[in-house]
C-alpha cells in the first residue's frame, strides 16, 4: 500500500491460510489432524482406498498445499470442491483481516454507497486514516478496497499523508503474511504538488505467528 498506486494480491491455489483451510474442511466434513507445522487432510470423501497417505497436506510456515494426485484419481474434482469453499470463506476471512489490521493501525472503516456486489466482487469499502502530524494540510486520506470473489485484495489510494502512508503500509505487510500471497503494485502518476510532501518510507518488517 502506498500513495498515488494501486495493488493487487497475487492469488495462487497452491498457496492456503490454515485457519480458511479448516473452515473450509469443517463445511465439506473432510477429515484433517495439525501435527506441528503440518496440516494433514485425510479424508476427503473420496472413492478410492489411499492406504493410509494424506489427501492433501499443508506446511502452515509457507502456506503450501500439496495434494496426493496419485492415490486420489479424482482429484481434479476434490481440488475444485475445496477452493470453492476455500474461496468463499477466504474473502469473508480477507474482509474481516484486512479491517481488524488497519483499525489496529488508527483507521476507521468506511461502507461504499456506490458498490452493489457482484459475483466478481463481494466487497467494497474504504479505510479512513488521519494525520498526527500538525502540519499536514491534508490530514484526513482514505483508501479503497474491493475484495474478490476468492478473496484477492484489490486497493487503490491517492495521496496519503507520511505517517497515514507508514501505518497503512505496516497493515498490508501483516496481511500480506496472514493470506499467504505476495500483493503486486502499481503507481499511478503524482501531481507535483505532492512531489516535495512525499517522504520515502521507513523499514519496518513485521511477522505473523500462525495461531496454533
Amino acid at each position: 500500500m502506498s500513495r498515488f498506486e494501486s495493488s493487487r494480491f497475487v492469488r495462487n491455489n497452491n498457496i492456503m491460510n490454515k485457519d480458511v483451510l479448516i473452515s473450509a474442511c469443517n463445511a465439506l466434513r473432510w477429515t484433517y489432524k495439525l501435527d506441528g507445522d503440518v496440516l494433514t487432510v485425510s479424508d476427503v470423501k473420496q472413492q478410492a482406498t489411499l492406504y493410509g497417505e494424506f489427501a492433501l497436506r499443508l506446511n502452515t510456515r509457507t502456506n503450501e498445499v500439496v495434494y496426493n494426485t496419485f492415490y486420489l484419481p479424482n482429484a481434479s474434482q476434490k481440488v475444485q470442491e475445496l477452493q470453492e469453499q476455500f474461496y468463499r470463506i477466504n474473502a469473508e476471512y480477507a474482509r474481516k483481516s484486512l479491517i481488524q489490521e488497519f483499525k489496529k493501525k488508527g483507521f476507521t472503516y468506511k461502507t461504499n454507497d456506490r458498490f452493489t456486489p457482484t459475483t466478481e466482487t463481494l466487497y467494497s469499502f474504504f479505510m479512513i486514516g488521519r494525520s498526527k502530524d500538525k502540519n499536514e494540510d491534508e490530514p484526513v486520506a482514505q483508501i479503497k478496497f474491493d475484495i474478490m470473489h476468492d478473496g484477492t485484495i484489490v486497493t487503490d489510494s491517492d495521496y496519503l499523508p507520511n505517517d497515514v502512508n507508514e501505518r497503512a503500509h505496516d497493515a498490508m505487510d501483516v496481511l500480506e503474511q496472514l493470506m499467504g500471497n505476495k500483493r503486486v503494485m502499481t503507481k499511478k502518476p503524482v501531481p507535483s504538488k505532492y512531489l516535495k510532501k512525499m517522504k520515502p518510507r521507513r523499514v519496518n518488517i513485521q511477522n505473523v505467528k500462525n495461531n496454533e
